[in-house]
C-alpha cells in the first residue's frame, strides 16, 4: 500500500490493512477465484509486499481464516451475552444474528467452510476444526445452562442446525433459513430441558 510522503512505514498497520482488504476480496471471489497478481492489484500492494508479510498466498489465506474465525465467534458470543441469562433467549440470539448475516447482500456462506471445501490441506482443516469447536463450545454451554442431560450431544445437534442453516442460506435460499433453524433449535432445547428436569 503506498505510503504518503512524509509518513513512516508501520509493518503491523500495513499487514492489518492487507488482511482487511484481502478478506473482502477472497470472500467475494473465493480462494481460487483470483490469482496473486490480480489480488495484489485489488489490495494495492506489490507481490513482494504480500509475500513479505504472509510468505505466500496460502499464508495470507490462513491468516485471513484465523482472523475471520476469531471475529465471527466473538460476534456470536457477544450476541449470546447480550441476550440475558435465559438459555432459550441466548440460543434464539444465535440464530437471529445468523439471519441478519444471511440477509446481507455480500453473504456468500461461511468463509471457513468454503475454504475447507476448496482446499483439502492440513492447515485449513485445522483452522476449520478449531472454528467449529468454538461454535460447539458456545452451543454446549447454552445446552448445559438449559439443564440438558447430555449437553455435548445437544451442542453437536445445535451446531448441525447452525451449519445446515448457513449452507441452505448460501446455496439455496436465504429467506427464513435462520428462522427455520431457530425454531428447530428451540424445540430441541425445550425437549432436552424437560428431559433434564424429569431425571
Amino acid at each position: 500500500m503506498p505510503v504518503p510522503k512524509g509518513s513512516t512505514i508501520d509493518p503491523e498497520r500495513t499487514r492489518a490493512a492487507i488482511l482487511e482488504t484481502a478478506t473482502r476480496v477472497l470472500y467475494e471471489r473465493g480462494l481460487d477465484g483470483i490469482g496473486v497478481a490480480e489480488l495484489c492489484t485489488r489490495i494495492g500492494v506489490s507481490k513482494e509486499t504480500l509475500y513479505r508479510h504472509f510468505g505466500t498466498k496460502d499464508g495470507l489465506v490462513e491468516a485471513m481464516l484465523q482472523a475471520r474465525s476469531e471475529r465471527v465467534t466473538n460476534w456470536l458470543a457477544e450476541a449470546v451475552a447480550a441476550a440475558g441469562d435465559a438459555p432459550g433467549d441466548q440460543l434464539a440470539a444465535v440464530f437471529d444474528a445468523l439471519q441478519r448475516w444471511y440477509d446481507e447482500p455480500v453473504f456468500r456462506g461461511c468463509a471457513i467452510l468454503n475454504a475447507a471445501a476448496q482446499h483439502h490441506v492440513d492447515a485449513v482443516r485445522t483452522i476449520t476444526a478449531r472454528h467449529l469447536g468454538r461454535y460447539l463450545e458456545l452451543l454446549t454451554g447454552i445446552a448445559g445452562r438449559a439443564g440438558a442431560v447430555d449437553p455435548p450431544l445437544l451442542g453437536r445437534q445445535l451446531l448441525m442446525l447452525v451449519e445446515g442453516a448457513t449452507v441452505v442460506a448460501a446455496h439455496h435460499d436465504t429467506a427464513g433459513a435462520g428462522e427455520a433453524a431457530r425454531q428447530a433449535a428451540l424445540t430441541l432445547l425445550s425437549a432436552a430441558a424437560r428431559t433434564g428436569l424429569q431425571d
